[in-house]
């Protein structure tokens, strides 16, 4: 969901985010059927449940390369970061036991935001921090502590419960995966296949992944509930 480079778009890296779209927007419209009108799915576990997890793994993976070739990675996180705070008002309004309190709105802006700290690391420091971002993530999986104010670092306390929910740890790694990326493939700040022309559904979805996903959610519900009720 990052969309400054320091010079011309890069196709390959829009056509990547437009496929992350188009599998959320999948995963999303199998939560609204399952939640909304108890289709006999699942998407805690199995294929539905890594789907998701893969749309989700491949913007935070993209975020990470492009802050390596954005001109304002601080400023293009404080904006996501806000949606992300947006999303948790509207959310306590429609469910105060679920509402989202650190979803990857929130751990993507604040990735972006602190990617400065990171960006003068070699590609293999970075994966070093990776491995060690998982791993913390991993341990802090099984605690549980007594504060809320830990919830973005992965400490939950007992009975969490929320909407959404990517804490710093262990997907920090993820984004340090990307920057590691970018740092190694994409030194020139040019695409690797300046010969190929992706498609343009893909890269425009791409371009305006941002958009698409705070406005796809309820449009999805209008658009089932039309399904669903309209004869």
């Amino acid at each position: 969901m990052l969309n400054h480079y320091k010079a011309n778009r890069l196709g390959e890296i829009d056509a990547l985010r437009g496929m992350a779209i188009i599998l959320m927007v999948i995963f999303h419209t199998i939560v609204d059927l399952k939640d909304f009108y108890h289709y006999p799915v699942n998407y805690h576990d199995g294929f539905w449940y890594y789907l998701g997890k893969s749309s989700a793994s491949l913007f935070i993976f993209l975020a990470g390369l492009s802050a390596t070739l954005a001109t304002s990675p601080i400023r293009h996180g404080s904006r996501i970061f806000f949606c992300g705070l947006a999303l948790t008002i509207i959310t306590w309004f429609y469910s105060p036991d679920w509402y989202i309190r650190f979803g990857i709105l929130h751990f993507l802006g604040i990735s972006l935001i602190t990617y400065p700290l990171v960006n003068k690391q070699k590609p293999v420091a970075l994966l070093l921090l990776a491995i060690f971002a998982v791993l913390l993530g991993h341990w802090a999986a099984d605690q549980i502590v007594p504060w809320p104010l830990l919830i973005p670092l992965g400490l939950l306390p007992d009975g969490f419960q929320t909407m959404d929910y990517y804490p710093l740890f262990p997907w920090y790694g993820i984004f340090l995966i990307g920057t590691a990326a970018g740092k190694y493939f994409y030194q020139s700040g040019t695409s690797l296949f300046p010969y190929v022309a992706f498609p343009q559904p893909l890269t425009f979805l791409g371009r305006h992944s941002l958009a698409i996903y705070l406005i796809h959610q309820p449009l999805l519900l209008v658009l089932l509930y039309g399904l669903h009720h309209i004869k």
